[in-house]
Formats: structure tokens, C-alpha cells, sequence
């Protein structure tokens, strides 16, 4: 096997093992917000984070980190408020007011809206079939969500909210593909991370301070390093790995294995239940990304 076949057998395994740990992260932050209030836990996530981001770059650079112009910190500070301090906040707060399920589903249409904003930069073209995807996506989630668009205006609030979050973190996937291929991925995130730290701990100090921490359990703790060391700033430089070796194209179809990992592991944890209308509505709106994603194609 050449070089570059093992490098893309290990992407390949690396990005299941992602994948798997993104699907039941969703399940974590659930039984972590029983818990603990959102705010607390975006506090410690991003104490975690620069904390990581710290680390990262001392291993890599020492004391001589990336000197970037100041355009360009000017964006990844743009880029830490669309992917980190909306985009986490909103889904931290959504998960809290929805269902695992519904978190992993409505992020994994994110896709739908990354190519409607490459359409509309002009960097990607639809056909009949990707106009048809859209329209396939678009009614699987309508009947994934009927249950609680009949009923009172709140009970679809955390959906609402997830749908902002995914809508966001598509702006941000978009946006930081000149500084990804300008400075990499490493530079990229620990800087971003750093940037969001400083206005996430400002704002969530008084809800992180309520908390007694020395009174949470020894499962508590292992799923908060688990969630924020593992599957989220770990993950972030991992999956970027994966994208570099195997290409968008091919490693963005896994994304789609994270609503059914994410059902499974709260039907088995959380004893959420699923009726035949929503799981044909999930499978609608799968098969909507899948095929207005796979189907697109890029401009020259």
C-alpha cells in the first residue's frame, strides 16, 4: 500500500471515529444541560479551549507563534464570533430546548445552506436535480418538525434556534476558507478559540460562578473533558485533517451517519422515542443534502 493509500485509509478512520463522537456528543451535552446551565458550560468549554489552543501552539511553535497581519486578525476575529460565540452559544441554548435527535438532523442540513451561499457568491451551480434536492430537504424537515408546528409556538423554539446555529456555522465554513488556506488549520482555530474565549468568558462568568464544580460527579467531569477536549476543539484540527487528505467532497457524505448515531444513542441513554412520520421525515431530509450536495458542482 503506497503512502498516500494508508494516509487516506487513516483519514477514513479517523473521520468514522469523529463522526461517532460528534452523533453521541449531542446525547452528552444533553445529560451535561440537565445539569448545569448553558452558560456555565460554554465558560468551561472556552477555558478549555484557549487552554488547548495555548498548548497547541507552544508544541508546535514555542514562543514564536504565526505573525499574522492585522487584516487578517481582524478576520479570525470575525470568524471566532460566526463560529464560536453565536454558533456554539446558539446551539448550546437550542439542544438545551429541543432533542438530540432534532440537533444532529437540522446540523447535518448544513450543508443545504453552505451551497445556497456558494450559489450565491457564484462559486457552485444547481441543476433540476439539486433544485429537486433542495426542495426534498426542505419538505423531510417540514415533516420531521409537523409535530410540533401544530402545537404551541414554543415547542418549536429550540429547532428555530438550531436552525440559526447550523445557518451560522455555514457562514462561518464559508468564510474561512481563505484564512484555512492562507495560515492552515492549526493557526486558524487556536486563534479563533483564543479570540472567542475572551468575550464567551466575559459574558458567562455570574452563571459559571453559581456552580458549585467541586460537588459534580466523576461521570460529570469525564463528560465535559470528553465533550470539549475530544469532540469539539480536538475534533475541529482532526476533522480539518480529514478534509486536507480525503477531500470535502468525500469526507462530508459521513456527516449524514450523525442523526442516526445521535437517535440510537438517545433512544438507548435518554429513552427518546421516535414515531413513523418523524423517521420518514428524517430520512426525507438526508436524502435532500444527499443529493443536493453530491449533485452540485463547483464553477471554474
Amino acid at each position: 500500500m503506497t503512502p498516500d493509500a494508508h494516509r487516506s485509509a487513516a483519514a477514513l478512520a479517523l473521520a468514522l471515529v469523529l463522526v461517532l463522537a460528534w452523533g453521541t456528543n449531542f446525547v452528552v451535552l444533553k445529560a451535561l444541560l440537565v445539569q448545569l446551565p448553558p452558560g456555565a458550560l460554554l465558560f468551561f468549554r472556552y477555558v478549555v479551549a484557549a487552554a488547548c489552543a495555548v498548548v497547541l501552539l507552544q508544541a508546535v511553535h514555542r514562543w514564536r507563534w504565526p505573525r499574522l497581519p492585522f487584516a487578517d486578525l481582524l478576520a479570525i476575529a470575525g470568524l471566532a464570533l460566526l463560529g464560536h460565540v453565536l454558533h456554539v452559544t446558539m446551539m448550546l441554548h437550542g439542544i438545551r430546548m429541543s432533542t438530540p435527535f432534532s440537533g444532529a438532523l437540522i446540523s447535518a442540513c448544513g450543508p443545504l445552506f453552505t451551497l445556497l451561499i456558494l450559489r450565491a457568491l457564484g462559486w457552485h451551480r444547481f441543476g433540476g436535480v439539486q433544485l429537486g434536492g433542495l426542495a426534498l430537504a426542505l419538505a423531510g424537515v417540514l415533516l420531521f418538525l409537523s409535530d410540533k408546528l401544530g402545537g404551541p409556538a414554543m415547542n418549536g423554539a429550540g429547532d428555530l434556534v438550531l436552525l440559526a446555529a447550523t445557518m451560522m456555522f455555514s457562514v462561518y465554513t464559508v468564510a474561512s476558507r481563505p484564512m484555512l488556506a492562507r495560515h492552515g488549520a492549526l493557526t486558524v482555530t487556536a486563534y479563533a478559540s483564543l479570540a472567542a474565549s475572551v468575550p464567551i468568558l466575559l459574558l458567562n462568568w455570574t452563571e459559571a460562578a453559581s456552580v458549585t464544580w467541586s460537588a459534580l460527579s466523576v461521570a460529570t467531569w469525564f463528560m465535559l473533558l470528553w465533550s470539549f477536549i475530544v469532540a469539539s476543539f480536538g475534533g475541529w484540527l482532526m476533522w480539518a485533517w480529514v478534509n486536507d487528505v480525503r477531500g470535502v467532497a468525500r469526507s462530508a457524505p459521513l456527516l449524514y451517519l450523525l442523526p442516526p448515531i445521535a437517535g440510537i444513542t438517545a433512544w438507548l441513554v435518554l429513552d427518546e422515542s421516535f414515531g413513523v412520520v418523524k423517521l420518514a421525515g428524517a430520512a426525507l431530509a438526508l436524502a435532500g443534502v444527499a443529493v443536493a450536495q453530491l449533485q452540485s458542482r463547483p464553477l471554474a
